[in-house]
């Protein structure tokens, strides 16, 4: 039963906006406070947990439909995060979902030390890899990374160049088929290690 709302719930998310009118962001605070070892008490993860992502200004229902593909642990699944959402219920995901998506992106800065990885990196953005049909990302996720809230595709710029680079991989591998259509396992599987760094180490810098 609590499976079936929560499905409910993304599918409403994808609808129009039911789904986030839903959730409340006061409420969602005052549930979000295991999140903070992880994920920061603003949702900016720090430096010293650069494999959890920073959740502030992500979309609400691509937040959501996370937390709800977590808890089914099919097509994504953590050993960390499945014990910490449990007992979340539909109520609680879109109230997490709202907080995290109320708050302000702290803003990153790339790598001085690895200019040219991060000028590669923009080059596949902005113009993919014809070579190996790679389309440019920001084609989905836009030209400053801040992804389309309605088709789904999450923001990407400000994050932690490590826990880019581990979802990429995670898609390539398989062990994460979460994606609309199996779009990212698709480019996933044409990227190499050198573009994954690449194209990771130009996104904390994007802001």
């Amino acid at each position: 039963m609590i499976r079936t709302a929560l499905s409910m719930l993304v599918l409403l998310a994808f609808a129009g906006g039911v789904a986030q009118a839903s959730g409340d962001a006061s409420a969602g605070k005052a549930k979000a406070g295991l999140c903070a070892a992880c994920h920061g008490a603003d949702g900016n993860s720090g430096g010293a947990t650069p494999t959890w992502p920073s959740l502030a200004g992500q979309h609400e229902g691509y937040l959501a439909k996370q937390l709800v593909e977590f808890q089914e642990g099919t097509t994504r699944s953590n050993s960390v995060m499945a014990p910490m959402i449990a007992n979340l219920n539909a109520q609680d995901i879109a109230d997490v979902s709202a907080y995290f998506a109320s708050l302000p992106r702290r803003g990153m800065l790339a790598d001085e030390q690895a200019k040219e990885l991060v000028a590669k990196g923009e080059r596949l953005y902005r113009g993919g890899n014809k070579k190996t049909g790679i389309a440019a990302c920001m084609a989905c996720h836009g030209p400053d990374g801040s992804g389309n809230a309605l088709a789904g595709f999450p923001r990407l710029n400000s994050q932690h160049a490590q826990y880019t680079a581990i979802q990429l991989k995670a898609f390539r591998d398989g062990d994460r088929s979460n994606d609309l259509n199996g779009m990212m396992r698709d480019i996933a599987t044409r990227l190499t290690d050198d573009e994954i760094a690449a194209v990771s180490a130009y996104l904390t810098g994007l802001n």
